[in-house]
């Protein structure tokens, strides 16, 4: 059986919620073969991060270079990177693979509030990361910082995205699931806007839900949907897994990414 692979570049939840752990489930769920290169060992829970032990430049980079040589990933996802020398590591090595659907999600800020990328980490991301990506995920506050604008409006986001995605010549799907436009994201590609409308899902367990909406995309790019189809299936892939309504930890928990073994996310394109 020839299985579309993906693979994912993120720090380690040990609370299994967010991070690498999301990210395998999601890709796994949505029909691919999920591979992980771990930049951060992390100890948080569902009310917060406690530490983080970072991957060394060396083996982040043997880390890489092991799949890339062996199971070649049709999409690759990046999630936390909390250091500026591991970022340049992995940008580095994806180009020196010519990897391709490149999705990055910015990761800057956890849902429980807690900073995740040091300021250096965070010009060295928009330096040598951004310029390689197919698509960027920020949320409100990430595309804030990386546009330098204040967004409170849906034309606020569309400004923003411009100022990101020309910038660095890649498509943005801007979340607006922090208090703006209710669950509504802007998909800006190619000098174009696409709005995906989403209903906000009365379920205060989020935890993870940048990594989980990040990961659904890459799996569809492997599978060769396009980028805007690859958003929709994401969105409806996290909607329903919020619609499970998995009620785990004390703080903002994880979502139900298994909510259907044998679902229709994990189909081929029919061409």
């Amino acid at each position: 059986m020839r299985m579309k692979t993906a693979l994912t570049i993120a720090g380690s939840d040990c609370s299994g919620g967010a991070g690498i752990q999301a990210d395998i489930k999601t890709m796994t769920m949505n029909g691919v073969y999920a591979m992980s290169v771990i930049t951060a060992l992390t100890a948080q829970n569902t009310t917060g991060v406690r530490a983080i032990q970072e991957s060394t430049p060396d083996f982040l980079k043997q880390q890489i270079d092991a799949v890339f040589e062996d199971i070649f990933p049709v999409s690759v996802k990046i999630g936390m990177v909390s250091s500026r020398e591991l970022v340049c590591v992995i940008a580095d090595r994806l180009k020196y693979h010519n990897a391709k659907n490149i999705v990055v999600d910015p990761v800057m800020v956890a849902t429980s509030g807690s900073a995740l990328m040091k300021t250096d980490a965070v010009a060295a991301l928009i330096k040598e990361l951004l310029p390689i990506a197919t698509l960027i995920t920020p949320n409100i506050p990430e595309a804030e910082v990386l546009s330098e604008l204040a967004i409170e409006t849906k034309e606020d986001m569309e400004k923003a995205a411009k100022i990101i995605g020309d910038a660095h010549n890649c498509a943005v799907l801007l979340k607006g699931g922090h208090s703006i436009n209710a669950a509504n994201d802007l998909l800006y590609e190619k000098g174009e806007y696409h709005w995906f409308e989403g209903k906000r899902i009365d379920n205060p367990n989020t935890h993870g839900t940048g990594c989980t909406l990040s990961s659904a995309i890459a799996a569809s790019l492997a599978k060769g949907f396009t980028l805007s189809e690859s958003v929709q299936r994401a969105k409806e892939y996290i909607s329903c897994a919020l619609s499970a309504q998995l009620d785990l930890g004390q703080g903002s928990g994880p979502m139900m990414h298994n909510f259907d073994l044998a679902s229709h996310f994990a189909e081929e394109k029919n061409i």
